[in-house]
């Protein structure tokens, strides 16, 4: 109750004096008691809005219609047939293992007016939840964990008509990229259907990732037909107004606020701060710094090889690496235990499941030779195979050093420090 009531207040929402749960009567094969414990015409928070920022700095507020608590359904898996689909799955499997947990299901009021932004006003809207959730404490909100789902619903209608079109919900979409490319897809959709002189069907849809579309799930049903009635075996709840006060003075900052902040303390220009905002890594960043980085380096790490390989994969950067590991390797790299070239290595260990990057270094053998007499000793192999290097060298012509250096670097398998090596090649030469 504590979590929901924080989120309701945390969403600019009233929280209700009294609230009740209702059974909610469908068929629910991934429920063993065949109802659903939610709450339907008295939620515990109600007619609230948020601000959400989009890619170019825009303000749109969002209204809240309400955010209810209700548990969590169980997981179905449909073996055999070529889609994961129920629709020529040979059978079902379920896993009641998360039914009856408790959530919090937040539903937005009609959107108007977003128009071709609405996919991006979608995933920055998401986003937004996921930051407020984690500064909560209330999840971790990973949507590829299935802590934070999206149900996004979609409906058209024409310009200067009041009345919505008929709408369709693309149920569990599981990330930020997905979100968008979701309502992009049904909006394209719809419109394909509209202008051909078609129908929109009032539906559940799935979201297939590999193809980037949705499918028809189920005709989609309206409140009358889940026959709500109170549940009998709960009580009401009524927070004191002395625990809303409490709960209240101990929301955390807006995601807003919190990204002014972190701006003017890492001192990062516009462009570089939204660079990190449309990579949705935000979050990600102050973890890494609260962990002992430097902001700059935190950015690097995050916007240059962690997002480069979540691109390559398809996936959100923030689910490969936790910010403790990208802080622990940017400490191995800035103590100079790990050139940069070694500690993408390690970057890359880590997130094939080898550890923490101490224990990549480690098990890969990746630390950086800082033994002198090792490296002098790679340098004057280095320096008999190219005997003119060195004359060059003591004539003045230093950048012929880079000859040498290259070639110990490969000998060191690229475990050395390029600057150390250097020196030690020029005072060889001034020996």
């Amino acid at each position: 109750m504590r979590y929901s009531i924080s989120l309701g207040l945390a969403l600019g929402c009233s929280i209700a004096e009294s609230s009740r749960f209702a059974r909610k009567n469908y068929f629910y094969p991934d429920l063993a008691k065949n109802y659903q414990i939610s709450q339907y015409d008295e939620p515990i928070a109600f007619e609230g809005e948020v601000e959400v920022e989009l890619d170019d700095g825009t303000l749109v507020r969002i209204p809240i219609e309400r955010a209810h608590m209700e548990e969590d359904a169980g997981k179905l898996t449909h073996v055999g047939g070529a889609t994961g689909r129920i629709q020529g799955a040979e059978y079902s499997l379920v896993d009641y293992n998360r039914a009856g947990v408790p959530l919090v299901e937040i539903v937005t009021k009609p959107i108007f007016g977003a128009e071709h932004r609405a996919p991006e006003l979608a995933r920055a809207y998401v986003g937004t939840i996921r930051d407020i959730v984690r500064s909560l404490g209330v999840s971790d909100a990973r949507m590829e964990r299935g802590n934070l789902r999206c149900d996004a619903n979609v409906s058209l209608r024409p310009r200067g008509q009041e009345k919505l079109g008929t709408r369709t919900e693309t149920k569990n979409v599981n990330s930020l990229r997905s979100v968008e490319r979701a309502v992009r897809y049904e909006i394209q959709r719809q419109a394909a259907i509209l202008a051909g002189g078609g129908t929109i069907i009032q539906e559940t849809r799935h979201w297939h990732e590999d193809t980037g579309t949705t499918s028809a799930g189920r005709p989609k049903s309206d409140a009358d037909d889940y026959r709500y009635f109170p549940e009998p075996d709960l009580l009401p709840v009524v927070p004191s107004k002395e625990l809303i006060a409490e709960l209240r003075a101990a929301l955390p900052e807006s995601p807003a606020v919190f990204r002014r902040r972190l701006q003017t303390e890492y001192g990062f220009t516009d462009g570089e701060f939204r660079d990190i905002l449309n990579a949705n890594l935000l979050v990600e960043m102050e973890q890494t710094v609260a962990a002992g980085a430097a902001p700059a380096q935190a950015r690097k790490w995050w916007l240059g090889e962690i997002l480069r390989i979540a691109n390559a994969r398809g996936v959100e950067a923030g689910t490969l690496i936790s910010p403790f590991h990208v802080s622990e390797l940017i400490a191995l790299v800035e103590s100079g235990r790990l050139t940069d070239r070694l500690g993408r290595q390690v970057l890359e260990g880590v997130v094939a499941g080898e550890g923490s990057p101490d224990e990549v270094v480690k098990a890969r053998g990746l630390a950086v030779v800082s033994d002198d007499a090792a490296l002098l000793a790679a340098i004057d192999e280095a320096l008999a195979s190219q005997p003119d290097v060195l004359a060059k060298i003591r004539d003045g012509k230093v950048q012929a050093a880079g000859a040498v250096i290259g070639a110990v670097m490969k000998a060191m398998r690229g475990q050395a420090d390029a600057a150390r090596v250097r020196e030690l090649v020029l005072e060889r030469a001034q020996g």
